[in-house]
């Protein structure tokens, strides 16, 4: 059975899918544009075209899989943008609704195109924030980044709840803070230390473990 990886263009999502590839899985990976020389390098299967805020593009890619079984799906495809109180401007409030797109609905239509392809004992993970938590909110602002990953955290507990009778457990997967271009190359690990820790956690859950909040590279259970 193959590995999906949806958003595997750049960091986490190109890292997970070469250290796959490195120990031999079957690798399918989606990319939004033109999939960079490293992807097809390691020899994974590329589908382009795949956004995830662009729903028949999934739909799209679930008809291209067709009957091939799939041991499990991450969803890697993620958006962060800064906002602060006192400055919710109308762009503000634009890069609000376009993180829910990205990180909330995304995953969830994921979920819904390409968990009947996922096999009984299968996995569907996705890639969240410890931002989502909370309880472990100390320091505010980022209010889109967020509220659109609590959604999130939200959805994977209803979906480990609605995928149960086919045997799928759903991971939900704090990478750590992770240097990217995303966080401006800022952060405490680099790509491949995360992808190594999301890849342990994606093989090791179990049904007993479906819907936790997970941050990955240390194995800590976090606060909702």
């Amino acid at each position: 059975m193959s590995k999906l990886i949806i958003g595997a263009s750049r960091g986490i999502g190109l890292e997970v899918v070469k250290q796959l590839r490195e120990r031999g899985d079957e690798v399918l990976a989606t990319v939004r544009s033109t999939p960079p020389s490293e992807l097809h390098s390691c020899a994974a299967k590329v589908f382009e075209g795949v956004d995830i805020t662009a729903h028949d593009t999934l739909r799209e890619l679930a008809s291209k899989i067709g009957s091939q079984e799939l041991e499990w799906v991450l969803v890697v495809s993620g958006l962060m943008r800064v906002q602060h109180l006192g400055r919710l401007d109308e762009d503000a409030v634009k890069g609000i609704r376009e993180q829910f797109e990205i990180n909330s609905l995304g995953p969830l239509m994921a979920a819904e195109f390409l968990s009947p392809l996922i096999g009984n004992g299968g996995k569907f993970g996705i890639v969240t924030s410890r931002m989502g938590s909370i309880a472990d909110n100390t320091s505010g602002n980022s209010y889109g980044y967020r509220m659109s990953k609590a959604a999130v955290n939200m959805a994977a507990v209803s979906l480990a709840h609605d995928l149960q009778p086919k045997g799928i457990s759903v991971a939900l997967l704090h990478p750590g803070w992770v240097r990217t271009d995303m966080t401006g190359h800022n952060g405490l690990i680099d790509p491949p230390e995360s992808a190594a820790a999301l890849i342990e956690r994606m093989d090791n859950i179990g049904p007993e473990e479906s819907g936790c909040f997970w941050h990955a590279p240390n194995r800590e259970i976090l606060p909702w």
